[in-house]
């Protein structure tokens, strides 16, 4: 009996920190988890303010800035729909082309272009319920299409989804996406 006891116990204890480690294994809220960013703050910042306030954006915002386009990006008097590509996305680009970040950020016409390429300005911000199927001129003055299955699609053929979309900012909003989308 005393035996049947102990093991019981012992039997207990494991099942404990067992679960115990579980919980420790699983992943904390990030911001995928979280609910979407619509604070009264977040509207009241412009595009970049809101990329730079988010840090799975922080390559997003380098080469804003290497590409000399923070001040255009932050007028207040547009209606910007940005494709955020986050830092995972530009890591499997730069993986993709070979370049390292130091070579894309050098190249100005370049990283200018890519960046446009992911931005959309017109008379209003495009939220979630406004992007249809069909082409769309970006600000690098190329096309992107819009799939059925509410993909985007680059000039290259390539495929990216939306994963968040809606994030307002006082100049448009901002959709995020897994993979940096490239112009010809």
């Amino acid at each position: 009996m005393k035996i049947s006891k102990i093991a019981t116990i012992g039997t207990l204890a494991i099942s404990i920190a067992g679960l115990s480690a579980c919980n420790n294994m699983m992943p904390s809220k990030s911001a995928d988890m979280k609910a979407p960013m619509h604070s009264q703050s977040m509207a009241k910042m412009n595009v970049v303010q809101v990329a730079q306030s988010n840090p799975d954006f922080s390559v997003l915002v380098e080469a804003i800035q290497a590409a000399g386009l923070t001040s255009a990006l932050a007028n207040p008097n547009a209606h910007y729909t940005v494709f955020a590509p986050t830092n995972e996305a530009f890591m499997k680009a730069l993986q993709e082309t070979g370049m390292t970040k130091a070579q894309l950020f050098a190249n100005k016409p370049l990283l200018t272009k890519i960046l446009g390429y992911h931005v959309i300005s017109s008379d209003m911000a495009m939220y979630k319920k406004d992007v249809k199927p069909g082409n769309v001129m970006t600000l690098s003055k190329d096309t992107l299409m819009v799939t059925n299955q509410g993909k985007l699609m680059d000039e290259m053929g390539r495929t990216t989804n939306i994963i968040k979309t809606d994030i307002p900012a006082n100049n448009g909003v901002i959709h995020v996406i897994d993979r940096v989308l490239m112009p010809k």
